[in-house]
């Protein structure tokens, strides 16, 4: 048995929570001479000094019942069950504050046995509630020095944790990217030996890990140390088809190296937009600013190649060289699999899947942009197709560039790319959103009265060449728009639609 005298010198846990609920939980206990032990994450983050997000209670048995039993006491709030066939537990949801309760499990009879059943030591810590107002040493639970990890930031596995529930090994991972801490040669190990038995782990719960890692700054570390320890190749066989595969002499690393390195690079400009882009660098921060854009930004970055494998050639297309035509458009296809896979939802899959298919865009623009001015049509187009994510796509593209170094790539490509997004967002103000937003100079009943135009698709098409036509700025009023489309349909250049 492990106990300290440490937690004297931090305040009583139930200062972290409303006052009314250890008075519940005070009276629940001595109706039913229960031994409760506040335990897991709630005790790992007030050993850390923080607020702890929910609540953990274990007890020896009767879960359930407890989470009623507090529900008749607080004559409010909501039960939750979260039990499984071999594990009893339940929640109470009051007052915007989770208390989970679970009974022991594995047919543990003390706190100290049932302790070593849990995930990583530093989440094996107890302190039981009938003293908890004095914090004092003889009451924190510590049997496998849980204690000492977190105080060294490391995340050591407690005994079969990984055979026990698989998930646990990318739950490590996570705290990797949450706690900053890292995970000991041993539990590394174990990763390895047992990594295979993630695909056993439900789908909506390896994604619910994934997502808290995506939302880490530490994202690119964690993904790579999972690809160390094989655990990345087993939830993402498609990553693995890019390592050693050659790239052309615009990149310095293989396929997946190069998917990393654009990870670590999205992390970058996330940090620094300012550093990255120049006039407009605000519209970047501003879509930087949201939690779930930097999310949605980590997941297209590594993920943006996925279409290269199955794309490669060589020699075919252009002699002795590599090159892996529309890998944009067959990425996004296989990232649809890959979120179909993982129970993804839809805005996410609809989010991701535009980065991953468009990443190319702003590098195709830059060509042309070298050679001659770009048009307003085709600044309107990449606006229109990029919509909500036009900023994040510019990101994606910056990393993209930043990832490959080879000795073929063109000189200033971030400069570049900094520049037609200026340029793009330029246009936006003077000429696209004021066509778009403006005043509707024609509708579709104008077709039909004036036109005699059949309703269809066709008018799909009509309204979209107005929209080029008012932004190149040959159609500004009324007047002029019904000039311009007796002019379109005078030339035919409607007829393949009529």
């Amino acid at each position: 048995m492990h106990y300290t005298e440490d937690t004297n010198r931090l305040p009583p846990l139930k200062s972290f929570f409303p006052k009314p609920l250890f008075e519940a939980l005070d009276q629940l206990r001595l109706q039913r001479g229960l031994e409760m032990y506040a335990s897991g994450g709630t005790i790992r983050d007030w050993l850390l000094g923080r607020q702890p997000v929910d609540l953990d209670i274990t007890v020896a048995k009767g879960a359930e019942k407890c989470c009623r039993e507090l529900l008749r006491i607080l004559q409010a709030g909501a039960f939750v069950p979260l039990g499984t066939e071999t594990e009893e537990a339940a929640r109470v949801v009051w007052q915007g504050v989770h208390i989970d309760f679970s009974s022991f499990r594995k047919g543990a009879v003390t706190i100290e046995e049932e302790l070593q059943h849990r995930d990583f030591t530093i989440n094996a810590m107890a302190l039981a509630m009938r003293d908890v107002e004095k914090s004092s040493s003889d009451i924190f639970i510590d049997p496998l020095k849980g204690l000492d990890d977190l105080q060294q930031g490391s995340l050591q596995s407690c005994p079969e944790a990984f055979i026990d529930d698989p998930l646990r090994m990318l739950r490590g991972y996570r705290f990797q990217a949450e706690l900053d801490f890292v995970l000991t040669g041993r539990s590394v190990a174990e990763i390895n030996d047992h990594c295979q038995l993630i695909s056993q782990c439900a789908a909506e719960r390896i994604l619910y890990e994934l997502d808290r890692i995506m939302r880490s700054a530490k994202a690119p570390h964690v993904f790579r140390e999972m690809a160390a320890s094989g655990l990345l190749w087993v939830l993402f066989p498609e990553l693995q088809a890019g390592v050693g595969m050659e790239q052309p002499g615009y990149h310095h690393e293989d396929v997946f190296q190069h998917s990393l390195l654009a990870l670590q690079w999205v992390q970058k400009v996330i940090d620094d937009p300012q550093a990255y882009f120049s006039d407009d660098w605000r519209a970047v921060a501003d879509y930087l600013s949201s939690a779930d854009n930097r999310r949605i930004l980590r997941w297209a970055a590594v993920l943006h190649d996925l279409g290269k494998p199955a794309t490669i050639s060589s020699g075919t297309i252009k002699k002795d060289r590599i090159t892996f035509y529309n890998h944009d458009r067959v990425g996004r296809l296989i990232f649809e699999e890959i979120a179909d896979r993982l129970r993804m939802k839809k805005a996410d899959v609809t989010s991701i899947g535009r980065l991953i298919e468009m990443h190319m865009h702003p590098f195709h623009l830059s060509n042309v942009r070298r050679q001659k001015p770009l048009s307003r049509k085709a600044l309107l187009k990449i606006y229109k197709k990029a919509g909500d994510y036009l900023s994040g796509l510019f990101v994606v593209a910056m990393a993209d560039s930043l990832a490959g170094q080879g000795d073929l790539k063109p000189d200033n490509m971030e400069t570049e790319l900094a520049e037609l997004f200026d340029e793009i967002q330029q246009a936006r103000k003077m000429y696209i959103e004021p066509a778009l937003l403006g005043e509707r100079l024609l509708t579709g009943h104008d077709l039909i009265d004036v036109f005699n135009l059949e309703p269809g698709p066709h008018f799909k098409y009509i309204f979209s060449a107005l929209e080029v036509a008012r932004v190149e700025g040959r159609v500004n009023n009324r007047e002029e728009a019904l000039a311009w489309l007796q002019n379109y349909l005078d030339e035919g250049e409607s007829q393949e639609f009529l």
